[in-house]
């Protein structure tokens, strides 16, 4: 059975956080809100749970989970940071900008989709930082959708497709953005590349950085 359970937008109920936050410990799965679309979370860290997002989704476990933080020096325990990757997430963080940069080893294979690298981003909603948070982990999350359909902008949207697939459903109402992030290649800050253009646009990543870059949509996102 999935549990749903509705939140305040700007204050989320503590008691609400706590229960996802258990469930995320435990291994399952939470679908949460950000202000791009909901996301299909799990803890990063644990294989089984990670695996079973992959199952739930029909996703290719070639292809990468987004890392979800709660705070900037997160970033660091997880991937190689070079400054002009510092820059934009001091620029853009919390908000839709994801950064690939080389990943630690601490991420499991499975979450960074087989890949060296890791894509990393702290979304700028009070409930998806909330349940961070209190899970004491990082959470990997990709959209809260079967593979091939839509991203889901609201929580009926997230019911009507993983109901009895998932533990939980926070709703914290429609998201502000309603499209998914952009995807920044840092992984050489020297020809940094768009792989998933988003909200954040190339001028305005240029203007942080002073670097001109392509665009490159290799779909591992």
């Amino acid at each position: 059975m999935t549990i749903t359970a509705t939140v305040d937008r700007w204050e989320p109920s503590p008691h609400v956080i706590a229960k996802a936050a258990r469930i995320i410990k435990a291994g399952g799965l939470v679908a949460f809100p950000t202000e791009t679309v909901y996301g299909l979370g799990a803890d990063a860290f644990n294989v089984e749970a990670v695996r079973k997002i992959f199952a739930v989704k029909g996703r290719p476990e070639n292809k990468a989970l987004i890392l979800h933080i709660c705070k900037f020096d997160h970033a660091e325990y997880l991937v190689e940071m070079n400054e002009p990757a510092r820059k934009l997430a001091r620029r853009f963080w919390p908000g839709p900008l994801t950064l690939v940069l080389p990943a630690k080893d601490i991420i499991p294979e499975i979450t960074r989709g087989g890949l060296s690298t890791a894509a990393v981003r702290m979304p700028d909603n009070v409930t998806a930082r909330a349940l961070i948070a209190a899970s004491g982990t990082v959470i990997a999350a990709p959209s809260a959708n079967p593979s091939g359909k839509p991203a889901p902008l609201d929580a009926e949207s997230v019911l009507h497709d993983m109901a009895g697939k998932i533990d939980m459903i926070i709703d914290g109402g429609s998201v502000t953005v309603g499209v998914a992030s952009t995807v920044l290649d840092m992984t050489a800050p020297e020809v940094p590349r768009i792989i998933r253009q988003g909200t954040i646009s190339r001028e305005m990543i240029e203007s942080v950085i002073g670097v001109k870059m392509s665009l490159h949509n290799h779909g591992h996102i």
